[in-house]
């Protein structure tokens, strides 16, 4: 069986993903308390892998400065297509990191769930979940959870694109 993305995106009520301009996954508007945290380091030992867009691999390549692991860098024209092909040959959950690659597999079909953990509390403005789609996407609901803080938790299959 192929592998699956599933988006996994701390946001806000109304789903922007950050407030300031580059707060790359920070932001004091977040709710992160113990429980929080290790229900997001459960989630993130079950991936088999990560992608990352650009700007979130920048990020995080400062907390693992040697990479370890066995990292791929690729990107161009085909990154979508190579992404798919990735998807085909692997197995288990890959876990999507950043809006740009998540909108550009969502509008190339191979986006399969989005997880969100939703932070109570309005932003009114900042870098949106998703990039401008050209058409609904119908989801499901497949698990829902609450955390200290009012943190809720949201898993969605990705329906018809």
């Amino acid at each position: 069986m192929a592998a699956r993305f599933v988006y996994w995106m701390n946001v806000s009520l109304d789903l922007f993903i950050e407030h300031a301009h580059d707060e790359q996954g920070g932001g004091d508007w977040m709710s992160i308390g113990d429980e929080l945290h290790e229900e997001f380091n459960a989630r993130a030992e079950a991936l088999t892998m990560m992608v990352q867009g650009r700007k979130v691999f920048e990020t995080m390549e400062s907390f693992w400065p040697e990479a370890p692991y066995n990292t791929t860098v690729f990107g161009g024209d085909d990154a979508i297509k190579r992404l798919g092909e990735l998807r085909a040959s692997s197995s288990g959950d890959i876990g999507v990191g950043g809006a740009d690659v998540a909108t550009q597999l969502l509008a190339a079909g191979l986006l399969d769930e989005v997880l969100l953990f939703t932070h109570p509390v309005i932003l009114g403005s900042g870098r949106p979940l998703f990039d401008e789609m050209t058409s609904p996407v119908r989801l499901e609901l497949l698990e829902q959870a609450t955390y200290a803080g009012g943190v809720t938790m949201h898993r969605y299959a990705i329906g018809d694109v």
